[in-house]
């Protein structure tokens, strides 16, 4: 026995003496990982290897683009057609990028309906939405690149936006463009930070890695103490790389069959700054943002929306009040979430369509919801998911009747009178609409109807 504990302290001795292998082994082979994670706990290793391949392919195409007016054009033309395996590099690295916003995404979404935002993971939630905001900045300049006419007409539409802020609106699109309109001082120095922001975005990873494995990971079940703990080596690295190859199969599927389907066509067009294309949109992961940015008849109006759909996520966890983690036990926002998924989808839809209505009224009912829902929806669930919380352990605790405060606070015949309104104003707007002679798809009709059907359903349920 003597003999075998002095052999166990000499090979953790040995092992601990090579600071590598030391950090390889805690934060990756006996990682203690909860043994009940799923395939959605997968999306960030993934969102992580597409990053990965997002920054090699880019740094090869890099070696071949040049960064000119009348020349960028051409250079990814050169590396298309004359370098070896340059349609392969251009390709993966085009389609790679969809499929990274679809990871993080995925991600992001995962962890919003698992509660990853709430205690003890704020910083954590906050350095991942930092590095979902470094990517957009990354992507938007990477898509100026090309110098096809989306790019040129986009960088001109999305850096004019700038010019809204009051007094120094101005200086600053000036600024960005290094002169008076976009020209080749903005293809360079957005050719610069497009090389220089994803070691950024490393760096942030990084610290995203080191908040993640200082309080460890969340579960499907929200148990913070008494879970189930077992080494990420062999059993969740296995579970990770099975999901990456299902990734890596789509993405050359795409690559190979189907390399233009997530970009644009006018795009292959030259830009022509004397040419305004019909309907100026971005790339599709951004056109959730871009739909809200347009429905605010205001410019100014339509930046801050635009930026307060994306700082409502870095405050979610500030907002958020609950005390149960996992939405698979919240009875209300278990089914909510998914009208949070489809609005985003929905304006997602909304951003490529043409600026006339429907379009237009569809996109600010779509904008506001996603607003109500995370800065009064969410909490609202969350309060009276708390309140049956605590209804159930007095329930369980042979309690037979509730406290006079909490009787006060289910008192419903308010809100059932305000939904009653609303269903009427709906009607009534309905009505007006059919009067007007403007047609509404049916599929909105149903939509309005099954979401006032729904919200009644919770009153009773809840009541």
């Amino acid at each position: 026995m003597k003999y075998e504990k002095n052999v166990t302290y000499s090979k953790i001795s040995r092992w601990n003496a090579n600071y590598l292998a030391a950090f390889l082994d805690s934060h990756i082979i006996s990682y203690p990982t909860p043994s009940n994670l799923n395939y959605l706990w997968s999306f960030g290793s993934s969102a992580g290897i597409c990053f990965v391949i997002q920054l090699l392919t880019g740094i090869f195409l890099a070696m071949h683009y040049i960064p000119e007016v009348n020349h960028a054009f051409l250079s990814v033309e050169h590396i298309m057609r004359d370098v070896n395996y340059g349609w392969l590099l251009r390709y993966v690295h085009a389609n790679g990028a969809s499929f990274f916003f679809i990871m993080v995404y995925c991600h992001i979404f995962r962890g919003l309906y698992y509660g990853s935002y709430m205690y003890p993971r704020e910083a954590l939630w906050c350095s991942g939405i930092g590095i979902f905001f470094l990517m957009m900045a990354t992507a938007f300049m990477g898509y100026v690149l090309p110098w096809g006419q989306m790019s040129f007409w986009g960088a001109t539409v999305i850096t004019n936006l700038f010019s809204a802020i009051p007094g120094v609106g101005a200086s600053i699109v000036e600024w960005l463009w290094g002169g008076f309109s976009v020209d080749n001082a903005t293809l360079n120095r957005f050719f610069s930070l497009h090389y220089l922001m994803p070691f950024a975005i490393a760096g942030v990873t990084i610290i995203h890695l080191s908040l993640l494995h200082r309080v460890g990971s969340g579960n499907p079940l929200g148990v913070g103490k008494y879970v189930n703990n077992i080494n990420f080596y062999p059993y969740f690295y296995v579970k990770d790389m099975l999901a990456f190859f299902y990734v890596f199969f789509f993405l050359l599927f795409f690559v190979t069959y189907y390399h233009g389907t997530l970009g644009h066509p006018d795009n292959y067009i030259p830009a022509n700054p004397m040419v305004t294309p019909a309907h100026i949109v971005p790339e599709w992961y951004f056109l959730p943002f871009y739909a809200i940015l347009r429905s605010i008849p205001d410019k100014l109006g339509g930046v801050i929306a635009m930026g307060g759909s994306i700082a409502l996520l870095l405050l979610l966890p500030f907002i958020s009040n609950s005390t149960i983690r996992s939405g698979f036990f919240r009875f209300i926002y278990k089914y909510a979430f998914w009208f949070l998924a489809g609005d985003f989808v929905l304006l997602g839809w909304l951003g490529q369509k043409p600026v006339e209505d429907p379009y237009i009224n569809l996109g600010l009912i779509a904008t506001i919801f996603y607003m109500a829902f995370l800065t009064i929806l969410l909490p609202t669930i969350e309060y009276y998911e708390n309140i049956k919380k605590v209804q159930i352990k007095q329930l369980n605790n042979g309690s037979k009747k509730l406290s006079d405060s909490s009787v006060s606070i289910l008192s419903y015949k308010p809100l059932t009178a305000k939904i009653g309104l609303m269903s009427k104003e709906v009607t009534r707007l309905l009505i007006e609409f059919f009067k007007a002679g403007k047609q509404i798809p049916v599929i909105y009709i149903l939509i309005a109807a099954f979401i006032l059907i729904y919200i009644q359903n919770i009153i009773k349920y809840l009541f």
